[in-house]
Parts: structure tokens; sequence; C-alpha cells
């Protein structure tokens, strides 16, 4: 009986999470759940800017955990994505990179700004999700799209 009471008080105080499935880290499924269309997350390695003003899900352990392509591809499961931003940039200097990120989301459009521009476009993210990625412009804005 004194177990299955710490087990109710540990779901009662939201110390138990119960989801099987997806995305597990709570502040995500927030956000991704929140969106509405046209709404950015961007998913980031762990050297970008990031404004003190917008939601930071900092996920970075140590370098390279968590990987950047494997947030992206969580995410890309639950998101309705409609468009993706990406640095100039990552066509010249990481186009593997390019391809994978493509990969992810076929048949997406892909637009492309100065890394400049892009870290001052991702100041109208609704979040920021820091991974442990140290390989240069793995950044990404995420537009999302709606699924009817």
């Amino acid at each position: 009986m004194v177990l299955m009471e710490n087990v109710y008080a540990k779901v009662l105080l939201k110390e138990v999470n119960l989801k099987k499935t997806g995305i597990l880290n709570k502040d995500i499924s927030e956000i991704v759940a929140s969106m509405g269309h046209t709404d950015m997350i961007t998913v980031c390695d762990a050297g970008l800017p990031i404004p003190p003003s917008v939601k930071r899900i900092d996920l970075s352990v140590k370098p390279g955990i968590p990987k950047f392509l494997d947030v992206l591809s969580s995410l890309a499961e639950e998101l309705e994505v409609e468009s993706i931003i990406l640095a100039e940039e990552l066509k010249q200097k990481k186009p593997g990179l390019l391809n994978e990120v493509a990969e992810i989301f076929p048949g997406v459009q892909i637009d492309f700004i100065s890394h400049e521009n892009f870290k001052m476009r991702t100041s109208k993210s609704r979040a920021f999700i820091r991974t442990g990625e140290c390989t240069p412009y793995s950044n990404v804005i995420l537009v999302s799209g709606v699924i009817f």
C-alpha cells in the first residue's frame, strides 16, 4: 500500500512522465503543442547566440550530445513544418549537412539567408532548442504549417 501511495504522490506532483512515445521532454512537447501556423522554433548548435527574451530549452550535455540531426529528426516526427530557414553559408561550407537536413524534411520549402540575418531572424522564434552540436552552421528555423 505504501508503494502505491508513493506512486500516486509522484503523479500528483508531476514527477512521473507517463508519455510513452515521441518527444519526452516536457518543454519541447509544450512548445510543439502550442505552435500556430507560421510560428517559428529554432534548433541550434552549442554556439548560436540566443536572445535573452526567447525561451531557451537547453539540451546540451557535452560537446556532440545530443546531436543536432537527432533532435531535428525527433521534431520532424511531431511538428508539421511548412518551411525551413538555413544560413546561406551552409551550401558552401557544409553541403553534406544540408543534404541530411533536406532528407529529414522531404518536400519542405528551404529558404536561405545570410548567417548574420539568420541570427537576427531567430529573435522571432517562440523558442530555441540548444543541442550539444559543435559543427558550424548546425542551425535551423522551423516554420510551422498546418495539418489540413
